[in-house]
């Protein structure tokens, strides 16, 4: 049977607006059911983007792209920091002294080039990377606690090595490797040493190549062949008085000149304080404008340069107080005599003097 039972009435009532209320909403939007919704959405999205730009709008951008930048670049020198730091012996490690962290406290820093050259190359050696090799480069930097100084020690200076007597200070890197030379170099100037830096000279050029080159400020020309020349697998070299642009093939081969054509009566000084300009070019082109946007190269290449006890953060810290302790002058601690070593070879003396006074400075910043 039907239901003749009557369904019961609703009725719908809608609050009416306060007046204030349909002053600021405006006229009650008009159903145009999922379809239209669609399409006011993706209006009014079309309308967003066909805004002009604004100067905060731009700035907004360019900061999460610097930031981006940053990070990656950071995040690259970190992980390169890391796989480099382990190559440094325990040995060296232990010979070290213990000292705050940098850039709040002033570190020694031992940095050490051997006279070894890349496995291929054309150029003479007395062995290639890897194998024992006498130091070509002996220099101490001091940074932290806005103290910045550096002191050269010509290769040639005799000095007492513990355990094996008298020889040329460079002897110690093929004797007893970067441990020998810390403790030579700490007894030799009585001052302690907190980092080694041992320059890797295969990665060396490729990290002067990912800044761009540097720009090294000389007192004189340079002109030598090294090894045959260009031409021939070696380095050639002619440079003037003045500012000069090298790659990293170059910038190696002039800190390795020994003889300068241009200036025969040059010595081992003029070599050591040519190694600090580079330095200081190397500083230089770290912190100009053009080498942010060279930046994630550069911070994967920088630590595969040198082979460090310093791991990541500790890098960081030593770059940033080199960069708040401004550059100071090359100072090369000079001799005052000869010595023959007891191999029949002749060497470079300094005097006790001339050693407290170098110390002084090199300590005082």
């Amino acid at each position: 049977m039907p239901d003749d039972r009557e369904r019961p009435k609703y009725t719908l009532y809608r609050s009416r607006r306060r007046v204030f209320e349909n002053l600021r909403r405006g006229p009650e939007p008009e159903f145009r059911g999922v379809g239209g919704l669609r399409e006011e959405r993706q209006k009014r999205l079309g309308q967003r983007f066909r805004q002009p730009w604004s100067v905060g709008r731009v700035l907004k951008y360019l900061a999460v792209a610097v930031a981006v930048w940053l990070g990656l670049s950071l995040v690259l020198f970190l992980i390169s920091a890391q796989i480099e730091q382990g190559k440094v012996p325990d040995s060296a490690n232990q010979a070290l002294d213990q000292a705050g962290p940098m850039p709040f406290v002033p570190n020694n820093i031992l940095v050490i080039g051997s006279d070894a050259r890349p496995k291929g190359t054309k150029e003479g050696g007395a062995n290639v990377v890897g194998e024992p090799s006498r130091s070509d480069t002996l220099m101490l930097v001091r940074a932290g606690g806005f103290k910045s100084s550096r002191l050269s020690i010509p290769r040639d200076t005799v000095v007492d090595i513990p355990g094996h007597g008298q020889d040329k200070i460079n002897a110690a890197l093929a004797i007893g490797g970067p441990a020998l030379t810390i403790t030579t170099v700490k007894q030799y100037l009585g001052i302690e040493i907190n980092h080694v830096a041992e320059v890797n000279f295969d990665n060396f050029p490729d990290f002067i190549d990912a800044l761009g080159g540097v720009n090294v400020q000389l007192e004189g020309c340079v002109r030598a062949k090294l090894d045959g020349g260009d031409g021939n697998g070696g380095t050639t070299l002619n440079l003037h008085k003045g500012t000069n642009h090298l790659d990293g093939h170059h910038a190696l081969g002039l800190a390795r000149v020994r003889k300068n054509d241009c200036n025969p009566s040059e010595d081992d000084i003029d070599r050591a304080d040519r190694q600090q300009r580079i330095l200081n070019a190397i500083k230089g082109k770290l912190v100009s404008a053009a080498t942010f946007f060279r930046l994630p190269w550069v911070s994967w290449t920088a630590p595969k340069a040198i082979r460090t006890d310093m791991n990541g953060p500790t890098l960081l810290g030593l770059f940033s107080a080199i960069e708040a302790g401004g550059s100071p002058a090359p100072r090369v601690l000079k001799p005052s005599g000869f010595a023959t070593t007891p191999g029949g070879g002749s060497g470079l003396t300094v005097s006790d003097d001339e050693k407290r006074a170098a110390v002084k400075r090199f300590l005082d910043g």
